[in-house]
């Protein structure tokens, strides 16, 4: 199939299908005169990115992890990839923290500015 049967199949832009295949997450077949040709698979593999790229993968650990998914996106052992996802996680947990936090002082800050409401008006 071509690059615009691909975008259809899965909802992901042409552009998009041409950045993962830049990013080495995807590697069509070229044609004589040029054109990609996508396989079955590779709707899965686009199917498996997405899905991954909505956990927070970045497409760095994408490329890493996605040689060891299955098509039901599935991981299997492969070397690396458990490392890769656990740092992930890290990530993830040390930014949610940094958000928690912030949340704290954006609520602290309204409850402050709602106190002083009445005392006096809130200005430059």
């Amino acid at each position: 199939m071509l690059i615009g049967e691909l975008a259809e199949r899965t909802g992901t832009s042409e552009r998009l299908l041409r950045y993962y295949e830049r990013a080495g997450l995807l590697r069509p077949e070229r044609l004589a005169n040029g054109y990609r040709a996508y396989t079955d698979s590779d709707a899965a593999a686009v199917r498996r990115i997405r899905a991954l790229l909505a956990a927070g993968l970045p497409t760095r650990v994408i490329r890493q992890v996605l040689p060891c998914t299955t098509d039901t996106a599935a991981v299997q052992p492969c070397p690396g990839v458990l490392d890769a996802l656990r740092d992930q996680l890290r990530a993830l947990d040390r930014r949610s923290a940094e958000l928690a936090a912030a949340r704290e002082v954006l609520r602290e800050t309204i409850a402050g500015a709602e106190g002083r409401r009445g005392a006096a008006p809130l200005g430059p």
